[in-house]
């Protein structure tokens, strides 16, 4: 019978733990031991993640943000790990490491957008490389509808919601970096690059990007991340074929997006 434990090992194979960023917190973060037979694999572990989980008979929860992050100082019913606890279900999160991995968050992002010769930039865990030839405002297009295909469909409003600033020169040479990675754009720059795509970009990072004659496009931290699942999900299939394994369908953007 797989354990929690070896599955834990599994994933630290796919997403090394020194890869991570000091200040964050991966790992096997809640642990009701036990056997594993069913596995759900999420971006987020939310209440409704959890219910999904129970109600599916999954007593392992693998997802990429980390549901302990900042030092507990109590803990009752209304949060996420004591929720956890009182089902019975583990709890892996992998979070910069799965981000810098090969076949992590941003290798599958450059894949999205058919990057080729990519090379590592910000410490490993952005990715920039080749693409073929596209305005930004195509590539904004594109990043909206690729995305929404590989997201869970909110229950109004656009799945995705893409906002960008443009040079006026034709993307060759593409940035990607998942999540908050807007305050990068000057890594991406020295990288060569034309534009960056990166999920939350604040006004200043538009400002400074457009000052300097540098795409950004900011296409939703949810969205540049949870395409991640399905892939984490195949390597876990193929690690342990014993193990029925899910991909979340309860896990959405918390943003509503007005059309």
């Amino acid at each position: 019978m797989t354990t929690t434990h070896q599955i834990y090992e599994g994933m630290r194979r796919i997403a090394p733990l020194e890869l991570a960023e000091s200040w964050d917190n991966p790992g096997l973060l809640v642990d009701c031991g036990g056997p594993v037979e069913k596995v759900l694999v999420t971006l987020d572990i939310t209440p409704e993640v959890v219910e999904e989980a129970a109600a599916k008979g999954c007593s392992l929860i693998v997802a990429h943000h980390p549901v302990i992050f900042s030092p507990l100082k109590k803990l009752g019913s209304r949060d996420v790990p004591f929720q956890l606890v009182q089902s019975g279900i583990s709890a892996i999160c992998m979070h910069t490491n799965l981000d810098a991995a090969e076949g992590g968050v941003n290798e599958v992002l450059a894949g999205i957008f058919g990057m080729r010769n990519w090379e590592t930039f910000a410490g490993g865990c952005g990715r920039v490389g080749e693409i073929d030839p596209i305005t930004v405002p195509q590539l904004a297009k594109k990043a909206q509808q690729e995305l929404a295909k590989r997201c869970n469909l909110p229950a109004e409003g656009p799945a995705v919601q893409v906002k960008y600033t443009d040079s006026g020169m034709p993307v060759r040479r593409l940035a990607v970096i998942s999540g908050a990675g807007g305050s990068l754009f000057e890594d991406a720059i020295a990288m060569g690059a034309d534009c960056l795509l990166t999920g939350e970009a604040n006004h200043h990072h538009a400002c400074d990007a457009a000052r300097l004659g540098f795409s950004l496009i900011a296409a939703g931290h949810y969205a540049t991340e949870f395409p991640v699942t399905a892939a984490v999900a195949e390597k876990l299939r193929a690690a342990f074929p014993e193990v029925e394994v899910l991909v979340s369908t309860k896990n959405r953007d918390p943003y509503t997006y007005i059309m």
